[in-house]
Parts: structure tokens; C-alpha cells; sequence
């Protein structure tokens, strides 16, 4: 597929990685950028998603890993998230390719629009306060439901995961956006390569694209996550709310019209 591409398309395909790794980085939704463009060159949607979550392993390693060793995630405490994440892309994944997903491209936009409400409206803690949550007998079940929930959505559609990794964490646990950010790489790189492994065994990927936008969605998911870890919650706040509302105009065009 990659030889049948030009070098004027190859460009504009790791520009758009790069863009999407740094909105990844920062505030989630960067498949609504990199998922359009592989359908783009006429993939199939099932090699497309595929393909997708090959390159997106790259951003979410890249910017997980730097929330890391910048101590804004820590792995013992969001275990259960964990868990409940690789079950939950494991399912997701696994049924896309047997059930239609014609109401969920439907119902998808409302879901963001309402997570974008949300952002705009909803007070936010201040960006200085970087606190997990106290430990109680209902987290263990909020990172569960959590995990399972968007990690299942994000095997079966994906744009938008980290979007709304950050926007339940602030809410569940009123924690910054900073810190909810931190979570949400590290789970969102959690869901892309349990669906990776899932995808490839089913022969749903396209290894050469995958690993050339990759690389692009490596470098500006780094940039991303450090510029957002260095300005704090007043340069990610309008970046998200930026992303979350393109995000959600674009599904409803796509799916409405």
C-alpha cells in the first residue's frame, strides 16, 4: 500500500500525526485527525481503525510515559483502571468486527457534545492542587467502571478516548486537569495496544503506514505532553475544549449528514 503513495501525500499524512499527536498529548482526541486521513487514501474502516491504533500506541506510549517520570501518574493507585481498560478494549475490539457500528457513529456525537457542556461549564479544581483522590470502598468500582466502559469504546470506535478519560477522572474524582491527563495516556496507551494485538491478529492492520505516522505522532505527543506538563491547566484547558468541540462537530457531520 505505502509504494502506491506519493511523497506530497506521505508529507501531508505526517503533518496531520504530528498535529495529532500533539493534541493527543495534551488533551485527547487526536483519531479525529489521524482516522479521517487513513480512510482518506480509500482503507478499508476496519484497516483503517486498525492501522490507527498502531500509530496511536506511539502517541500514548510517548506522553504516558513522560506523565510518568514526571510523577503525574502513578500505576499501584489505578490498577483496577487498568484491568479494567485491557478487558475492556479486548471486547470492544473483538465485537467491531462482527457487529454493525452504525448507531454508535450516531450516538457518538452527542456523547462529546455533552462532554464539551461540560468542560466549558463545570468548574474546574486549580491547577496547583496535584492530589489523587482518598482512597474509600467506592474507587475500587469507579475505576472499573471506568476502565471497562471507555476502554471497551475505545476498541470499537477510538476518537476522542483521552477526551473523555480526562472529563470522567475530573468529574469522578475531582482531580486537575493536569493530573487527569496524566491518567488518561497512560490508559488510553492501556486500550490502543490491547486493540492493537486484537487488531493485528485479525489482520487488520497496515504495518508500513502504521509505523511511518507513528513516528510523527511519537514526536508531537512528546512536545505535546511536555508543553502541557511545563504551562499547566491554563494551556490545556482551551486546547481540550478546542479539540472536544472539533471533535464533536466533525462526528456529527460525518454521521448526520
Amino acid at each position: 500500500m505505502l509504494e502506491l503513495i506519493d511523497l506530497s501525500t506521505l508529507v501531508i499524512l505526517g503533518l496531520t500525526a504530528f498535529v495529532a499527536g500533539f493534541i493527543d498529548a495534551v488533551a485527547g482526541g487526536g483519531g479525529m485527525l489521524t482516522v479521517p486521513a487513513l480512510l482518506s487514501l480509500g482503507l478499508p474502516p476496519h484497516v483503517a481503525l486498525g492501522t490507527n491504533k498502531l500509530a496511536a500506541t506511539f502517541a500514548s506510549s510517548t506522553a504516558a510515559f513522560t506523565y510518568y517520570k514526571k510523577r503525574l501518574f502513578s500505576p499501584l493507585f489505578w490498577q483496577h483502571a487498568f484491568w479494567g481498560t485491557l478487558i475492556g478494549a479486548t471486547a470492544g475490539t473483538l465485537l467491531v468486527d462482527v457487529l454493525s457500528t452504525e448507531w454508535l457513529e450516531k450516538a457518538i456525537p452527542v456523547v462529546v457534545l455533552v462532554a464539551a457542556i461540560y468542560t466549558v461549564w463545570h468548574p474546574h479544581p486549580k491547577g496547583d492542587n496535584n492530589q489523587l483522590p482518598a482512597r474509600c470502598s467506592k474507587l475500587p468500582m469507579k475505576q472499573w467502571s471506568q476502565g471497562l466502559s471507555l476502554g471497551f469504546y475505545d476498541g470499537v470506535a477510538g476518537p476522542g478516548t483521552g477526551a473523555f478519560w480526562t472529563v470522567s477522572t475530573m468529574s469522578l474524582y475531582r482531580m486537575n486537569i493536569l493530573l487527569s491527563s496524566g491518567l488518561a495516556k497512560a490508559m488510553n496507551f492501556t486500550s490502543n495496544i490491547t486493540s492493537l494485538v486484537a487488531f493485528a491478529l485479525l489482520g487488520h492492520v497496515n504495518w508500513a503506514l502504521g509505523l511511518t505516522m507513528g513516528v510523527c505522532l511519537m514526536l508531537g505527543a512528546f512536545i505535546g505532553a511536555h508543553s502541557a506538563i511545563r504551562f499547566g491547566s491554563q494551556f490545556i484547558r482551551p486546547i481540550f475544549v478546542t479539540a472536544v468541540v472539533i471533535l464533536a462537530g466533525k462526528l456529527a457531520v460525518d454521521a448526520w449528514f
